[in-house]
């Protein structure tokens, strides 16, 4: 195809926009000066973490051990905490992205984390335990593990002291979601610390599991920075200040129900959260899910998708180009985004460029990651559609008079819009459900919002298969669209 000088600038343009937002990014603060002088310490945690970092199911906001423990540091400090909310298993890769300041997430000391990381003094410690359902009398002792199942986060201390013991993990998100799995039988235990377990105890008063043996390990939990941050000398000063007016004693005794050593207290007798029905939850989180999914979910499949098909356009014309290397890039740049996971594509532009200096917010970098996906699997549709134009057609208005850009405007790309249709509708759908993977780069979208419900609760069947129900009808709507659309476009089909 002989013109496709248009194709391949709107292509350079699309490119440019990519780089415009991944140059979008805050400036990182240097040392305790930097955090003063902005008057923020961003501190990145769970929010799904119960009861160490969690969302209050009666109002919403962000509470728990870690949370409350870091809002009086910050106090201490002279500044106001600021809450990224990340997954555990991309924590420490926001951190080194500098996504926040410091990680307050029950993160334990060990000596691999303190040669890549500035820890502070131990803020909450603890003795590592063995949770087994209550019937279950096969564990009594860490050699008992060999040759269990065990649930645990897959960078968590837990998990390796589990493997040392010849247990087989099934990596999990977090310990709610361990002790879920544990509670279903479909693992025999899980390694914690004594100080999530005795909580979760007393909060939930769950009689189905017990702590079946010790393991022997004493954790320490700290306050996690980048390397030479220089923040580190500033928050133990505030620790040892919170430690000796008791602070710390009533933050523990109001969340853990036992004191930062680990000892168990008695039991509380649950709250609101917990003498809710099931349906009152599922009502409570109605609106919440509802409004991520039409102020996140939504807006970000639908920027994604106009984006991605101005990059699917040139990207098929350049497939189509009879010069070589510019059919060689297309090929190579479909080739790349359709033979790497979606997945790693987001942590690429969110985590791994900041080490290349180019940080992207969490919203601009989840459209860039997606616009790119969609753009490698809508060229082939739009390629395929394209092709199935008769070539006589474009062969007759060029008899006429008509230039290149003139005939695919006019004759060729409107028939290969019906054509393109089912395909392009599928893309579209598959994007939306695709969203649920931005909640591992800190967007708060629908899947997002059913998690932070469902942590303190554990609610997980009744929470996880609501939103499933806002992505089908979503997904409904779109499928009634595009009949609609199909029947549109067929008036420019020839027979």
């Amino acid at each position: 195809m002989g013109r496709l000088g248009r194709s391949v600038s709107a292509l350079c343009l699309v490119m440019l926009l990519v780089v415009g937002l991944s140059g979008c990014g805050g400036d990182s603060s240097t040392g305790i000066e930097g955090i003063r002088d902005s008057g923020v310490l961003r501190v990145g945690t769970e929010g799904t973490y119960s009861p160490f970092s969690y969302h209050d199911p009666t109002t919403g906001k962000l509470a728990g051990y870690d949370v409350d423990v870091a809002n009086a540091v910050a106090d201490k400090l002279g500044v106001r905490a600021e809450f990224v909310e990340t997954p555990w298993d991309s924590i420490f890769a926001a951190l080194g992205a500098d996504r926040f300041d410091v990680v307050a997430n029950q993160v334990t000391i060990t000596p691999e984390r303190q040669a890549k990381y500035d820890l502070s003094e131990p803020y909450s410690v603890g003795e590592g335990v063995i949770v087994t359902r209550a019937d279950d009398s096969s564990i009594r002792s860490l050699a008992d593990l060999s040759g269990k199942v065990t649930a645990q986060s897959s960078t968590s201390n837990w998990a390796q002291v589990a493997r040392d013991a010849g247990a087989r993990v099934e990596s999990v998100e977090g310990f709610t979601q361990a002790i879920k799995l544990l509670n279903q039988g479909r693992v025999q235990a899980t390694v914690n610390d004594s100080i999530a377990v005795y909580a979760y105890l007393a909060e939930t008063g769950d009689t189905s599991v017990k702590i079946s043996a010790k393991t022997g390990d004493t954790s320490e939990q700290a306050f996690a920075a980048r390397k030479d941050s220089r923040i580190v000398g500033d928050i133990n000063k505030a620790l040892d200040e919170l430690k000796a007016d008791g602070t710390l004693s009533r933050i523990s005794q109001k969340y853990l129900k036992a004191d930062a050593s680990g000892a168990p207290a008695a039991a509380s007798s649950g709250d609101d959260a917990a003498s809710r029905s099931t349906w009152q939850l599922i009502a409570d989180n109605l609106w919440p899910m509802a409004r991520a999914t039409i102020t996140m979910t939504i807006p970000l499949a639908a920027i994604s998708f106009v984006i991605g098909l101005v990059i699917a356009l040139a990207v098929a014309l350049a497939r189509l180009s009879t010069k070589k290397a510019v059919s060689w890039i297309a090929r190579a740049y479909i080739s790349v985004i359709r033979g790497t996971p979606l997945l790693v594509q987001l942590f690429i532009i969110f985590y791994a460029l900041p080490e290349l200096g180019v940080s992207v917010p969490p919203f601009p970098a989840a459209v860039v990651a997606f616009s790119l996906n969609v753009g490698g699997y809508a060229a082939e549709i739009i390629r395929s559609a394209i092709l199935s134009v008769p070539r006589g057609q474009t062969e007759a208005a060029q008899t006429i008079g008509m230039d290149y850009a003139t005939t695919l405007r006019r004759i060729v790309l409107p028939q290969a819009a019906r054509n393109a249709v089912p395909g392009l509708s599928n893309t579209l759908i598959s994007l939306v459900k695709d969203t649920s993977l931005a909640s591992t780069i800190l967007v708060t979208e629908l899947l997002r919002v059913a998690q932070i419900a469902a942590a303190p609760t554990f609610e997980f069947f009744a929470l996880y298969t609501t939103a499933a129900v806002y992505y089908w009808i979503v997904c409904v709507v779109l499928s009634g669209l595009q009949g609609r659309l199909e029947n549109h476009l067929g008036r420019f089909v020839t027979t």
